[in-house]
């Protein structure tokens, strides 16, 4: 996120420049691979738990033909093959709901956001590196996640492809903004902590993480698919499965994109 307004930013990071960024993205990406819980949640957890579901629980692996109607996008689908859209939009959830604004939370606190405004890098650099990161890091651990699956499970490969990384991209971008704006906006990593975990459960729940495909309740089907992960699970299970264009889904993750980043930027405190 570069776009910070003028009032959000120090008045001495005016006119700074980005020379350093290589420098200052490699740093932080080595400090952040220090942390062994950020990197297991955001490289590993997506494959430990298609692992556990695959083999843990009883008929994920079977093929659903007794109580899927034939003409359904499921019939013949193993259970966990309708699990991995929800898996894929958890994964971006993960980093950016929790892991993100309590980085920046952290920083707040510890006032390194405070101190680049003595530096010739302009403090947005911060932002942008962390972004970087983590959008890096949800990409390596949902590439893992997609070939353990296929080596363990033999997914069926997508219907739509297009559709599932449209949905996918749209995905990260809806769901980083809601990490953005509670990283514009927290002081504190116990409090970073408990909102995000406030924000992330639900959406998780409304994703259908524990009622996955098929077996999701029109209710629930219904609130989720107007939140940002749960319209990114849906999307991606339609393009996996189906063969309709999930254009409701779509508008709403790009509303919520269109929102949040704006006035994440708006409202981003540097001390």
């Amino acid at each position: 996120m570069t776009a910070i307004t003028a009032d959000a930013v120090p008045p001495r990071a005016t006119g700074r420049g980005w020379r350093g960024f290589g420098l200052l993205l490699r740093t932080e990406a080595a400090v952040w691979l220090r942390d062994a819980t950020s990197v297991f949640f955001g490289i590993l957890f997506p494959t430990v738990l298609l692992l556990g579901v695959g083999f843990g629980i009883p008929g994920m692996r079977e093929p659903m033909t007794d109580d899927v109607p034939p003409d359904s996008a499921w019939y013949g689908v193993t259970p966990i093959a309708t699990y991995l859209p929800t898996v894929l939009a958890m994964a971006i959830g993960t980093l950016a709901v929790l892991s993100l604004p309590v980085t920046f939370a952290t920083f707040r606190d510890k006032g390194v956001l405070r101190r680049l405004s003595t530096t010739p890098m302009r403090p947005q650099a911060i932002v942008v590196a962390h972004l970087f990161i983590n959008i890096a890091t949800t990409l390596v651990g949902v590439a893992v996640a997609l070939t353990v699956a296929q080596l363990a499970f033999g997914i069926v490969r997508p219907a739509q492809l297009g559709v599932v990384v449209g949905a996918f991209v749209l995905g990260m971008l809806s769901l980083f903004s809601v990490g953005m704006l509670l990283a514009a906006l927290v002081n504190k990593p116990s409090t970073a902590n408990a909102v995000g975990s406030l924000v992330y459960f639900p959406m998780l729940f409304l994703a259908g993480l524990w009622t996955p495909g098929p077996i999701m309740p029109d209710a629930v089907r219904e609130i989720g698919q107007f939140t940002p992960m749960g319209a990114a699970a849906q999307a991606m299970d339609t393009g996996w499965f189906g063969d309709g264009f999930p254009l409701l889904q779509y508008v709403v993750m790009a509303v919520w994109a269109a929102v949040l980043l704006p006035l994440a930027s708006r409202l981003f405190r540097w001390s």
